[in-house]
């Protein structure tokens, strides 16, 4: 039997199943070709008989040279909970590329293995598999996104996987982000899903198409990983000059408002508070992360002030006239050097 916190995280995993489509997967690898040769890629939150990730990565097995593909599928035993093509056990399938020569992951190429358990990617099964990878690459359940971090950076690996924005403040995920140990991908936005048939059209954003499948979109997406990619290191083009009237200092933090990425000051090398869109167009080279309003806003001056405080943490400015304005959360970052 499953552990009553295993069953629970299903159910509030079960209303985030989202099957992620095939041309998001080619528009976001295509930039990370040069991390796989010789490499195995696990795929351990997909159903592989339905996964475009295994589709994705068995079709394109010789292209990117890769030495090993494994794809696990989650299965409860509760049926309830999840119901991917009503499986009754949970399978993980494994492919090592074309033999035959006609470039095509053949049925009796692929290796089926049959799980002693349910194939939650924190079974010990399902860690040996995760041993045994070089990269991992998947669309996890987003409530389980800390945890399924968590296990990625404790076992040292390589990933790319989609998640949703709002986990860039989580506290198990920002620092990764301030160490240049996890950034963003290249897509971030909004990307469209497949949910299973048991969805109802309460969802926003929710359509039916007409074939009859169930959609769901999500303006917030995006990609984490640790592998690096070309973009990541282009040169944010700054055209705006510091002005004290136009930037104004927090009342509790030492540091300038910066409302937009657009307008991050050419001539300004002090602290700066920028909105978390600017993860978007981060460069390591040109930009450091110092930390975030939620970690560093001083709340006491803002009591003092106020005698109350709104929420938790933030920057606070004062307005035009007079009033202080709470802002939403704010990156805290420092130009590493002065262009040349």
């Amino acid at each position: 039997m499953a552990k009553n916190s295993q069953l629970n995280s299903a159910k509030n995993a079960k209303k985030d199943e989202f099957y992620t489509q095939l041309s998001d997967i080619e528009n976001e690898l295509k930039h990370y070709k040069r991390h796989f040769q010789g490499k195995t890629v696990l795929c351990n939150c997909d159903d592989p008989r339905v996964s475009n990730f295994f589709h994705y990565f068995a079709y394109n097995f010789e292209h990117l040279g890769l030495k090993r593909l494994i794809t696990t599928c989650f299965k409860n035993q509760e049926r309830d909970l999840f119901s991917q093509n009503d499986s009754e056990r949970a399978i993980w399938l494994e492919y090592f590329g074309d033999k035959n020569g006609n470039r095509v992951p053949d049925p009796e190429e692929i290796g089926i293995h049959y799980f002693d358990g349910d194939g939650d990617f924190r079974s010990a099964e399902c860690i040996e598999l995760l041993k045994q990878a070089d990269i991992v690459v998947t669309n996890p359940p987003f409530s389980l996104f800390r945890e399924y971090v968590a296990q990625l950076v404790e076992y040292k690996k390589e990933f790319l996987i989609v998640g949703n924005q709002n986990a860039i403040m989580y506290k198990e995920v920002f620092p990764l982000l301030q160490q240049d140990r996890l950034w963003l991908g290249c897509h971030v936005g909004d990307m469209k899903f497949r949910v299973p048939d048991y969805y109802e059209p309460r969802e926003t954003r929710f359509w039916v198409d007409e074939y009859g499948k169930k959609w769901r979109s999500l303006g917030n997406a995006c990609w984490y990983t640790n592998l690096d990619f070309s973009k990541r290191h282009e040169e944010l083009i700054m055209y705006k000059k510091f002005s004290v009237e136009e930037y104004p200092k927090y009342v509790n933090y030492d540091a300038i408002e910066v409302s937009k990425v657009e307008t991050i000051p050419q001539d300004y090398f002090g602290l700066m508070g920028v909105p978390v869109t600017f993860l978007s167009r981060y460069n390591p080279d040109q930009f450091e992360i110092i930390g975030s309003s939620l970690q560093l806003a001083n709340m006491r001056i803002i009591k003092e002030i106020r005698g109350k405080t709104d929420g938790g943490p933030a920057f606070y400015i004062r307005g035009g006239n007079g009033e202080m304005k709470r802002l939403y959360n704010r990156i805290l970052i420092r130009r590493r050097k002065e262009e040349k």
